[in-house]
């Protein structure tokens, strides 16, 4: 942008005062509130671009707040029928028959658990692996391949999607020389 006013005159005009003073006085007062007018403008713009800024930064945290919220209600939901989800393992892996209409509901239960991208955490045999895994106790083991590897599961663990609700309760093997 030229920031250089120059006023011509075409001769048509009379240019009052001696040497034409009062129109390079006029002149400096409006260069004066050009300059002025152009830091206003500045001022506006950047206070504007904060704005702006300040506004992509906040749909920002909501967005963020509301997958929070929501991954917590969640968390919350699977924890509360968690434990009918336990009894409902110890009920199968007991070997008694579960009567029909309980196995009805065992089903949707489920299913909704799987709907939700909740699954089990806990093998015998699988690596120990401490973000999923809380040992609460030690095995001998024969060889040094079933070091640090899961004997027992004593409480199964919960995850959904990536987020661990519950580590396993398990046993480890330990390897000694």
């Amino acid at each position: 942008m030229d920031d250089e006013v120059t006023i011509e005159a075409d001769g048509s005009e009379e240019l009052g005062g001696i040497a034409g003073k009062p129109v390079e006085a006029k002149l400096a007062k409006l260069k004066v509130e050009l300059e002025r007018t152009k830091q206003e403008r500045q001022e506006y713009l950047d206070g504007w671009q904060r704005a702006k800024a300040d506004y992509v930064n906040a749909l920002k945290r909501v967005e963020s707040d509301l997958r929070s919220a929501a991954t917590l209600g969640q968390t919350k939901a699977i924890m509360l029928f968690m434990p009918a989800l336990d009894s409902l393992a110890q009920a199968r892996a007991s070997g008694e028959e579960i009567p029909a209409g309980f196995e009805a509901i065992a089903r949707q239960l489920d299913t909704a658990s799987k709907s939700i991208g909740l699954t089990t955490i806990g093998v015998v045999g699988e690596q120990f692996d401490p973000t999923l895994h809380e040992a609460l106790g030690q095995d001998p083991v024969d060889s040094m391949d079933k070091d640090d590897v899961v004997t027992a599961v004593l409480q199964t663990g919960w995850k959904a999607n990536d987020s661990v609700i519950r580590p396993a309760k398990v046993r480890v093997g330990h390897f000694e020389v």
